[in-house]
Protein backbone atom coordinates (compact mmCIF):
# COMPACT_ATOMS: atom_id res chain seq x y z
CA UNK A 1 0.00 0.00 0.00
CA UNK A 2 1.57 3.32 -1.12
CA UNK A 3 1.19 6.34 1.29
CA UNK A 4 0.59 9.54 0.07
CA UNK A 5 2.62 12.60 2.39
CA UNK A 6 2.99 16.28 2.02
CA UNK A 7 5.58 18.41 3.41
CA UNK A 8 4.93 21.84 3.39
CA UNK A 9 6.94 25.12 4.88
CA UNK A 10 3.76 27.47 6.27
CA UNK A 11 3.55 30.41 8.03
CA UNK A 12 2.34 30.76 11.41
CA UNK A 13 -0.72 32.18 9.32
CA UNK A 14 -1.11 29.44 7.31
CA UNK A 15 0.32 30.88 4.25
CA UNK A 16 2.86 28.64 2.02
CA UNK A 17 3.12 30.52 -1.03
CA UNK A 18 6.57 31.01 -2.49
CA UNK A 19 8.88 29.95 0.22
CA UNK A 20 11.97 29.70 -1.67
CA UNK A 21 12.52 32.83 -3.18
CA UNK A 22 11.17 36.37 -4.54
CA UNK A 23 10.65 34.86 -8.32
CA UNK A 24 8.89 31.57 -7.23
CA UNK A 25 5.42 32.34 -6.97
CA UNK A 26 4.44 36.36 -7.18
CA UNK A 27 0.83 34.85 -7.77
CA UNK A 28 -1.66 37.47 -6.55
CA UNK A 29 0.74 40.18 -5.99
CA UNK A 30 2.82 37.83 -3.59
CA UNK A 31 5.84 40.47 -2.29
CA UNK A 32 6.99 37.96 0.13
CA UNK A 33 8.70 35.00 -1.93
CA UNK A 34 11.46 33.37 -0.22
CA UNK A 35 10.46 34.21 3.41
CA UNK A 36 11.69 31.16 4.97
CA UNK A 37 15.52 31.54 3.86
CA UNK A 38 16.78 33.57 6.96
CA UNK A 39 15.08 30.40 9.01
CA UNK A 40 17.06 27.69 7.48
CA UNK A 41 19.29 25.47 9.85
CA UNK A 42 20.22 21.89 9.99
CA UNK A 43 17.52 20.81 11.89
CA UNK A 44 15.37 21.75 8.84
CA UNK A 45 18.02 20.70 6.10
CA UNK A 46 18.04 17.07 8.39
CA UNK A 47 14.19 17.15 8.22
CA UNK A 48 14.24 17.64 4.39
CA UNK A 49 16.48 14.87 3.61
CA UNK A 50 14.70 12.48 5.89
CA UNK A 51 12.09 13.54 3.94
CA UNK A 52 13.49 11.95 0.95
CA UNK A 53 16.11 9.25 2.24
CA UNK A 54 13.62 6.90 1.68
CA UNK A 55 12.19 5.33 -1.69
CA UNK A 56 9.77 7.99 -3.08
CA UNK A 57 7.37 9.87 -6.13
CA UNK A 58 6.73 13.34 -6.26
CA UNK A 59 3.01 14.30 -6.38
CA UNK A 60 2.48 17.32 -7.72
CA UNK A 61 -0.26 20.06 -9.17
CA UNK A 62 0.59 21.54 -12.27
CA UNK A 63 1.72 24.99 -11.37
CA UNK A 64 4.68 23.32 -8.75
CA UNK A 65 5.58 20.90 -11.67
CA UNK A 66 6.34 24.02 -13.95
CA UNK A 67 8.09 25.73 -11.09
CA UNK A 68 10.41 22.74 -10.11
CA UNK A 69 10.93 21.79 -14.35
CA UNK A 70 12.32 25.11 -14.74
CA UNK A 71 15.11 24.05 -12.30
CA UNK A 72 15.83 20.71 -10.84
CA UNK A 73 16.56 19.71 -14.86
CA UNK A 74 19.58 22.14 -14.82
CA UNK A 75 21.12 22.29 -11.24
CA UNK A 76 24.30 20.78 -10.54
CA UNK A 77 24.15 16.92 -11.39
CA UNK A 78 25.57 16.33 -7.49
CA UNK A 79 23.59 17.91 -5.68
CA UNK A 80 21.56 15.36 -3.86
CA UNK A 81 17.85 16.64 -4.52
CA UNK A 82 18.36 17.59 -8.04
CA UNK A 83 19.32 13.51 -8.29
CA UNK A 84 16.11 12.06 -6.78
CA UNK A 85 13.82 14.90 -8.36
CA UNK A 86 15.22 13.98 -11.95
CA UNK A 87 15.30 10.40 -11.13
CA UNK A 88 12.04 9.59 -9.82
CA UNK A 89 8.59 9.36 -11.41
CA UNK A 90 6.39 13.03 -10.95
CA UNK A 91 2.93 12.19 -10.73
CA UNK A 92 1.08 14.97 -12.32
CA UNK A 93 -2.26 16.66 -11.83
CA UNK A 94 -3.40 18.92 -15.17
CA UNK A 95 -5.52 19.54 -17.82
CA UNK A 96 -2.61 19.79 -20.11
CA UNK A 97 -0.64 17.06 -20.39
CA UNK A 98 1.15 17.21 -23.75
CA UNK A 99 3.01 19.93 -22.64
CA UNK A 100 4.86 18.50 -19.85
CA UNK A 101 8.70 17.16 -20.87
CA UNK A 102 10.62 16.38 -17.26
CA UNK A 103 11.55 13.21 -17.90
CA UNK A 104 9.90 10.72 -15.73
CA UNK A 105 6.18 12.14 -15.60
CA UNK A 106 2.88 10.58 -15.75
CA UNK A 107 -0.03 12.09 -15.89
CA UNK A 108 -2.72 11.28 -13.36
CA UNK A 109 -5.30 11.36 -15.99
CA UNK A 110 -8.63 13.33 -16.17
CA UNK A 111 -9.87 12.52 -12.54
CA UNK A 112 -6.55 12.28 -10.24
CA UNK A 113 -8.80 11.64 -7.62
CA UNK A 114 -9.71 8.05 -8.78
CA UNK A 115 -6.45 7.42 -10.10
CA UNK A 116 -5.01 8.35 -6.53
CA UNK A 117 -7.24 5.99 -5.30
CA UNK A 118 -6.16 3.05 -7.33
CA UNK A 119 -2.34 4.35 -6.93
CA UNK A 120 -2.75 3.58 -3.33
CA UNK A 121 -3.65 0.34 -3.25
CA UNK A 122 -0.44 -0.51 -4.95
CA UNK A 123 2.72 -1.55 -3.90
CA UNK A 124 5.50 0.92 -4.52
CA UNK A 125 7.47 3.90 -2.87
CA UNK A 126 5.34 6.64 -0.97
CA UNK A 127 3.91 9.68 -3.11
CA UNK A 128 5.52 13.06 -1.62
CA UNK A 129 3.87 16.16 -2.64
CA UNK A 130 5.73 19.18 -2.92
CA UNK A 131 4.19 22.58 -2.88
CA UNK A 132 1.05 22.07 -4.72
CA UNK A 133 -1.56 24.10 -2.71
CA UNK A 134 -4.60 23.56 -5.48
CA UNK A 135 -4.02 19.98 -5.05
CA UNK A 136 -3.89 19.90 -1.46
CA UNK A 137 -7.18 21.49 -1.20
CA UNK A 138 -8.52 18.69 -3.50
CA UNK A 139 -6.74 15.59 -1.65
CA UNK A 140 -7.68 16.61 1.87
CA UNK A 141 -11.55 16.36 1.81
CA UNK A 142 -10.92 13.03 -0.37
CA UNK A 143 -9.07 11.42 2.59
CA UNK A 144 -6.25 10.57 0.36
CA UNK A 145 -3.46 12.46 2.45
CA UNK A 146 -2.03 10.22 5.42
CA UNK A 147 0.85 12.29 6.82
CA UNK A 148 1.66 16.04 6.82
CA UNK A 149 4.90 17.41 8.14
CA UNK A 150 4.44 20.64 8.60
CA UNK A 151 7.58 23.52 9.18
CA UNK A 152 5.96 26.08 10.84
CA UNK A 153 7.93 29.64 10.69
CA UNK A 154 7.64 32.33 13.21
CA UNK A 155 6.37 34.95 11.36
CA UNK A 156 2.59 36.02 9.17
CA UNK A 157 2.41 36.96 5.87
CA UNK A 158 -1.17 37.95 5.47
CA UNK A 159 -2.39 37.65 2.00
CA UNK A 160 -1.20 34.68 0.19
CA UNK A 161 -1.83 30.41 -0.70
CA UNK A 162 -3.22 28.81 1.97
CA UNK A 163 -2.37 25.01 3.15
CA UNK A 164 -5.88 25.17 4.79
CA UNK A 165 -8.50 27.19 2.64
CA UNK A 166 -12.07 27.26 2.91
CA UNK A 167 -12.71 23.89 1.62
CA UNK A 168 -11.19 22.09 4.71
CA UNK A 169 -13.12 19.48 6.03
CA UNK A 170 -13.06 18.64 9.78
CA UNK A 171 -11.12 15.85 10.52
CA UNK A 172 -8.74 15.23 14.24
CA UNK A 173 -5.22 15.08 12.91
CA UNK A 174 -2.66 12.57 15.67
CA UNK A 175 1.08 13.83 16.10
CA UNK A 176 3.04 11.51 15.46
CA UNK A 177 6.44 13.95 15.84
CA UNK A 178 7.88 17.12 16.46
CA UNK A 179 10.58 18.85 17.35
CA UNK A 180 12.33 22.93 17.14
CA UNK A 181 14.75 24.31 14.77
CA UNK A 182 17.34 26.47 16.18
CA UNK A 183 15.07 29.33 14.39
CA UNK A 184 12.35 28.98 15.81
CA UNK A 185 10.24 26.85 13.19
CA UNK A 186 8.13 24.35 14.55
CA UNK A 187 8.34 20.71 12.54
CA UNK A 188 5.29 18.58 13.55
CA UNK A 189 4.39 15.95 11.70
CA UNK A 190 0.60 14.08 11.58
CA UNK A 191 -1.83 11.51 11.06
CA UNK A 192 -5.48 11.51 10.34
CA UNK A 193 -7.07 11.09 13.63
CA UNK A 194 -10.41 10.73 12.85
CA UNK A 195 -13.62 12.93 13.47
CA UNK A 196 -13.67 15.84 15.32
CA UNK A 197 -15.17 15.14 19.15
CA UNK A 198 -16.83 18.00 20.88
CA UNK A 199 -17.63 17.81 24.33
CA UNK A 200 -18.27 21.05 27.45
CA UNK A 201 -16.33 22.14 30.20
CA UNK A 202 -20.09 23.39 31.57
CA UNK A 203 -21.11 21.57 34.47
CA UNK A 204 -24.59 21.52 34.35
CA UNK A 205 -24.56 20.65 30.33
CA UNK A 206 -27.11 17.38 30.05
CA UNK A 207 -26.39 14.34 28.33
CA UNK A 208 -27.16 13.36 25.05
CA UNK A 209 -29.63 10.27 26.80
CA UNK A 210 -31.17 13.91 28.83
CA UNK A 211 -31.68 15.84 26.18
CA UNK A 212 -33.51 13.34 24.18
CA UNK A 213 -35.68 12.30 27.46
CA UNK A 214 -36.37 16.00 27.92
CA UNK A 215 -37.39 16.29 24.33
CA UNK A 216 -40.05 13.54 24.23
CA UNK A 217 -41.41 15.59 27.50
CA UNK A 218 -42.21 17.94 25.59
Amino acid sequence: MRKIKAATFVSLDGVMQAPGGPEEDPTGGFAYGGWMFHYADDTIGATIGETFAKPFDLLLGRFTYDIFAAYWPYAPADHPIAKSFNAVTKYVATHDPETMNWRNTKWLGKDPIATLREMKKEDGPDLVIQGSSELIQQLLPAGLIDEITLMIFPLTLGKGKRLFGSGTVPAGLKLTRSQTSSTGALIATYERGGEVRTGSFGQDTPSEAEIERRRKLK
